[in-house]
């Protein structure tokens, strides 16, 4: 572990370019604190489709690491996050998951809040006694495109740059006339680096994915990251004709590679994440103007990769819960108007990605068990296969470096 072997600065300092990660990296508690705060507690973090707060006091709680937050619809119809803990003691306003309310109202001692995050009532306090200074503490809270977004520190990153680079994307599919048909979350016993890595490859898919297979292509062309963002003449053609039709799909990644945005084909003929490869949902989400459109693929690191479709969407969001064990939360997303049962097949519409996370789960907890052996070393990735694995490495050492290398170490 780092603190028994190497400070975290030296184990930066030593990675072997185009291999994996050092064991630390995937189990080590400080180091897992140091991504918490180097990486969750400083990005915009996605939280979770803006239909989930579908009236004025409609709430969700959301727990990153030590921070619980609330985030909430106001009387306004605006999106605000604050910080679950009363500033009266401290106590937590929502014990529940999600739920509405009028007011935040604390259990404790009944201090009231309003849905602006406004003290308006707390007895029996001084005379002199300010309710304008005890306010909830905010959170950074961004919608974009009926997507979600918070910030923990106080200061936050720029937003806009990635919000206008995805918008024009996003506004083909309609998310504000979404609803949620069915939402899961999982616990993988693994580190989240290892749920990233195995996200962004496919090099494991024709041996563990097999419904994921009939529509999804393994060609690493397709599930890559290209380098110089150069594309098959079958997938710039898909670019053009999608783009010809007022669909913008060509790739873009953005930022030091933190997020990538490109409407990519499925497999000769599908239309939709199905067993029969056709679309899921008649009443479809949104108004891409082809059903052999693809997915538009989203990732945006540390919490989420994304698959727009033509008739119905598919948000991830990754939560670490301690060094080898990670929340993964999928919500399928379709029509708001879309009737169960005559516009769609709930287990239809839900069996290819419930059947690959469940997958995916094995796969990364087989990886942790394997990395904990005092015999692993990391391998060689494959520059074919890995190209999205080595990119997401990449950043993810850049983050950490640059908040823990020490200065003399990195001008090295």
């Amino acid at each position: 572990m780092a603190s028994q072997t190497a400070p975290l600065s030296e184990l930066l300092h030593q990675h072997r370019p185009g291999h994996g990660l050092r064991q630390p990296f995937y189990g080590d508690p400080e180091i897992f604190e140091a991504d918490l705060q180097a990486i969750f507690y400083r990005d915009w973090l996605y939280a979770f489709p803006a239909c989930m707060l579908g009236k004025s006091g409609s709430y969700q709680r959301l727990k990153v690491g030590a921070f619980d937050v609330i985030v909430l619809r106001d009387a306004k119809g605006e999106i605000r996050g604050f910080h679950n803990s009363c500033r009266h003691r401290g106590s937590i306003l929502c014990s529940a998951s999600k739920g509405n309310v009028a007011k935040l109202t604390c259990p404790y001692h009944q201090w009231t809040y309003d849905l602006d995050g406004r003290l308006i009532w707390a007895r029996d306090m001084a005379a002199d006694f300010d309710a304008s200074k005890h306010g909830l503490k905010p959170v950074h809270c961004r919608e974009l495109s009926g997507l979600v977004y918070i910030c923990l520190v106080d200061e936050a990153p720029d937003f806009d740059a990635f919000a206008e680079t995805v918008r024009p994307y996003l506004g083909v599919h309609d998310l504000s006339n979404a609803k949620v048909a069915h939402q899961s979350t999982i616990i993988e016993k693994g580190n989240w680096k290892l749920v990233w890595e195995n996200n962004r490859e496919c090099y494991h898919c024709a041996g563990n994915h097999p419904d994921l297979c009939l529509t999804y292509p393994e060609d690493p062309s397709i599930t890559g990251v290209s380098p110089d963002g150069t594309f098959p003449e079958k997938v710039e053609s898909h670019f053009n004709r999608l783009e010809a039709a007022g669909a913008p799909s060509r790739f873009k990644v953005g930022g030091d590679g933190q997020y990538r945005v490109a409407r990519m084909p499925l497999l000769d003929g599908a239309q939709s994440y199905t067993v029969s490869g056709k679309i899921a949902v008649q009443k479809r989400l949104g108004h891409v103007p082809v059903l052999d459109a693809g997915a538009l693929l989203l990732f945006h690191y540390p919490t989420t990769w994304n698959h727009f479709l033509t008739d119905h969407s598919i948000t991830f969001r990754v939560t670490p819960i301690g060094p080898q064990e990670t929340e993964v939360q999928t919500t399928w997303l379709v029509h708001k108007d879309a009737v169960e049962g005559v516009d769609y097949d709930l287990e239809n519409l839900i069996r290819v990605w419930e059947h690959t996370n469940d997958e995916d789960r094995r796969v990364v907890e087989d990886n942790q068990q394997g990395i904990n052996s005092p015999a692993y070393e990391p391998g060689p990735y494959s520059a074919t296969h890995e190209d999205g694995v080595l990119q997401f490495v990449s950043w993810y050492l850049d983050r950490m470096r640059s908040a823990y290398t020490p200065i003399a170490q990195a001008a090295e």
